[in-house]
């Protein structure tokens, strides 16, 4: 901002304080911080999402240990026209339900270049790498499951519940966030999300519903200590 129209601001946001101009200027300060701060607030996140808005760049994981025994980095993917991430788990029966869903989807898409990524956060034994590689070995599954002890990409993405999903565009924003649909019930199921959010995000276009709030178990971050 500026100088010469910081008084002119302060006489129009403290028009009765006269006569000391180091009040005036430790208000002026004041009031700016609380516009940034507010400014901060409507745009740092989504309606849903306390970290994350749609059109953010996607954070980025890198050297997650992986179920196939290598380290994932979403650099890795950077030949994806699209990137689904989904945080998820063996641990919660929900997202146990989507796992098929979840197969079918990466299928589905694989010869239209969409990436499909998996990561548990979770530090309960069901949800580490030794159970996570145990499962993937009975499922089969065609997309990573990752591992991150640390939980940080979890936080990242600003991630709840198990599972959620986040769709990443070719310049990796964020074009859908939440849940895969609307039916935890696979029979049930009208719309699909996460499908509508590919298609979209293939045409270079953003999806008719860009935020849903995800349903599932809630991801089991550890308490910090303060």
């Amino acid at each position: 901002m500026p100088v010469q129209n910081s008084h002119r601001m302060l006489g129009r946001l403290f028009p009765r304080v006269r006569g000391d101009a180091a009040k005036r200027k430790r208000l002026l300060v004041v009031a700016l911080w609380m516009w940034v701060y507010g400014m901060i607030a409507l745009t740092s996140a989504g309606e849903f999402n306390e970290v994350l808005s749609i059109g953010d760049a996607a954070p980025v994981w890198k050297d997650l240990p992986g179920t196939d025994g290598k380290t994932h980095s979403l650099a890795d993917l950077a030949k994806a026209d699209v990137v689904v991430v989904v945080f998820t788990c063996t641990s919660c029966p929900t997202a146990v339900d989507y796992e098929d869903r979840l197969q079918t989807l990466t299928k589905k898409y694989a010869s239209e270049n969409v990436a499909v990524v998996a990561i548990s956060v979770n530090r309960v034994d069901a949800d580490k790498l030794p159970a996570l590689t145990k499962r993937v070995e009975e499922k089969k599954f065609a997309f990573p499951y990752l591992y991150d002890e640390s939980q940080k990409i979890a936080k990242d993405y600003g991630a709840i519940f198990t599972p959620e999903f986040f769709v990443l565009n070719k310049e990796r924003k964020v074009v859908y966030m939440g849940a895969m649909d609307d039916s935890t019930d696979a029979a049930g199921v009208k719309i699909r999300y996460v499908e509508e959010a590919i298609v979209a995000a293939k045409k270079g276009e953003k999806p008719t519903v860009a935020e849903t709030i995800a349903r599932g178990c809630r991801v089991r971050y550890a308490r910090e200590r303060r």
